[in-house]
């Protein structure tokens, strides 16, 4: 028998009471948890439904497109559909005519833009991680997908909230770009 309060209680209540503080303690730190989790996300989707400053943008969206265009080396180099190699072709070229035209925005706009191995380091991050095998066709078009409703989402917004009439004039040359990407990119999972 334990005292408590100055009852004395059989020691199996005691048993019975730390078992259910133990689960309310359990079910109080996992509604923090989520709770804590659904703040970081509300604030990461605030932060990220900002507007960039133009020279952000240019920094982000010149190593997304760098990410993409090494992926796309990889999976040309690795895969052996022809699909796929038509498709890396058609990404490589677009997305580097779009970061040498970003590269000219930032100079005609004299913005202070990130080096270029530091956006290559970025890039570097950003590349999707697939592996060998039968499933790297699969996993590369699954990972274009994203990477690409992302880019769109990105440029999307960006023209949006910008007042730069250069991005807003990049953004009307690349996003229909993306698009077909996006396309492609979709077929060439369905087909896996």
């Amino acid at each position: 028998m334990i005292e408590r309060r100055g009852r004395k209680l059989p020691l199996e209540f005691e048993e019975k009471e730390g078992a259910t503080m133990s689960r309310m303690a359990t079910q109080v730190r996992r509604f923090s948890f989520v709770t804590l989790l659904g703040l970081f996300a509300s604030s990461a989707f605030a932060s990220g439904a900002a507007a960039q400053s133009p020279a952000d943008f240019i920094n982000d969206a010149s190593a997304k497109g760098m990410a993409d265009i090494e992926a796309s080396r990889l999976a040309h180099q690795k895969s052996e559909s022809k699909e796929v190699k038509d498709y890396t072709i058609v990404v490589i070229n677009d997305r580097t005519t779009a970061n040498q035209h970003l590269a000219k925005i930032a100079k005609k706009l004299d913005l202070p833009v990130a080096p270029r191995e530091e956006i290559a380091d970025k890039a570097k991050t950003m590349i999707p991680q697939v592996k060998d095998g039968e499933t790297f066709d699969q996993a590369y078009a699954a990972s274009q997908v994203k990477a690409t409703e992302e880019a769109i989402q990105q440029i999307q917004q960006e023209a949006q909230t910008t007042d730069v009439p250069e991005i807003k004039a990049f953004a009307d040359e690349t996003l229909p770009k993306l698009q077909n990407h996006l396309e492609m990119a979709r077929a060439l999972q369905a087909s896996r």
